[in-house]
């Protein structure tokens, strides 16, 4: 019999791996762990802080009971209906996300890119960021590899609207995955979007948990 998602629980040494990965791929401060989840610093006009749980509790209400401003985020391993319910006004929820776990190879061979299309890589403090360009030099493709631990962390994956249905995503994917057994990692972590995760799916990842994200809107209509 299937699980439920719902009733998927995140391990919390996989989500501290993860937020340390986050942190590393975004250049950000180091995650503080306080009152049951992890501070980030982001520092971005629409993203000033970050909150992190490895499981709904009472800290992630708490949380929300105390912060006013908007642009602070909390981000809870657990199904959207739980983060809801015990959430007071003004908070909202976003779009769905999915922690997602890869444990063994991706299947199919070596990243391979259609005609008129290269790989550049660029190393920055640690992180790989992995562009696909195009034959005019213009990034087409983009993502961003950490290894903060035993599990390689990707991040901020995406194919531009205009450059889709091409197979760059799943090339980009195997190209991360190279870099990731160069180092000797073979187990990955990412979130990903809905259409993120139809497609990470197919190259063998798996669900971990489901992954709310909470913010209070820059403008709160009146009642």
């Amino acid at each position: 019999m299937a699980i439920d998602e719902r009733d998927l629980k995140a391990d919390p040494a996989v989500v501290r791996i993860w937020v340390e990965g986050w942190a590393l791929t975004r250049q950000v401060t180091a995650p503080v762990f306080a009152n049951g989840g992890y501070r980030i610093e982001v520092g971005l006009p629409d993203q000033k802080r970050r909150h992190v749980f490895a499981a709904y509790s009472d800290h992630v209400r708490q949380h929300a009971e105390t912060i006013s401003e908007p642009f602070v985020f909390l981000k809870v391993c657990a199904p959207p209906g739980i983060v809801r319910t015990n959430l007071p006004q003004p908070w909202r929820l976003e779009s769905p996300g999915f922690m997602m776990l890869l444990s063994g190879p991706m299947p199919g061979g070596p990243a391979c890119l259609p005609d008129g299309y290269v790989f550049d890589h660029q190393q920055h403090a640690g992180v790989t960021i992995v562009n696909v360009l195009d034959g005019s030099g213009e990034i087409a493709a983009t993502g961003r590899i950490g290894f903060p631990g035993e599990l390689a962390v990707y991040d901020r994956i995406r194919t531009h609207d205009n450059h889709r249905r091409k197979g760059l995503g799943r090339a980009l994917m195997k190209q991360l995955e190279t870099l990731s057994h160069d180092q000797g990692v073979r187990r990955a972590a990412l979130v990903a979007t809905p259409d993120g995760r139809a497609l990470y799916e197919t190259l063998g990842w798996q669900l971990h948990s489901l992954y709310t994200t909470a913010v209070i809107p820059a403008v709160v209509s009146g009642g």
